[in-house]
């Protein structure tokens, strides 16, 4: 896994950096999420993958986990979410954006932390709540 060195402390990292990490890190495993269930071509899996990555699918997602969550980790989702980001979804509504920028935050801190079976599980769990309204 490729860990970019950015501070020691990763208390110290902006949240919007750590949310535009884990926007990456998320579209990663997303796209092989949806590569694996769906055997087309790459407009379709882009379409599949919209589902996934999606602002109101991140806001479900994170809103369905915030119970499994740990404290370090409940912390890293509000920084990012309580961030003032320069730019907004254009199909999603405040708050769920604000909510999936947490989400991704959270996504970028466990990523950097190399915390991979804790990723695995958090976004394994994302899709399962996503997948259970999504038609594939």
């Amino acid at each position: 896994m490729i860990i970019p060195f950015i501070a020691t402390d990763l208390r110290e990292v902006n949240a919007s950096v750590l949310a535009y990490i884990g926007d990456s890190v998320y579209e990663l495993y997303s796209r092989c999420h949806v590569s694996a269930k769906t055997a087309a071509n790459s407009g379709k899996m882009h379409k599949v993958n919209v589902k996934y990555v999606s602002a109101a699918a991140q806001a479900k997602a994170i809103n369905a986990l915030l119970p499994e969550l740990t404290e370090e980790e409940l912390d890293y989702f509000k920084r990012g979410r309580n961030s003032n980001s320069p730019t907004m979804a254009k199909n999603a509504g405040p708050v769920d954006y604000m909510n999936a920028t947490g989400f991704e935050a959270l996504i970028g801190f466990l990523f950097m932390d190399n915390q991979e079976e804790r990723l695995d599980y958090i976004i394994a769990k994302a899709f399962e709540v996503i997948d259970s309204e999504a038609t594939v």
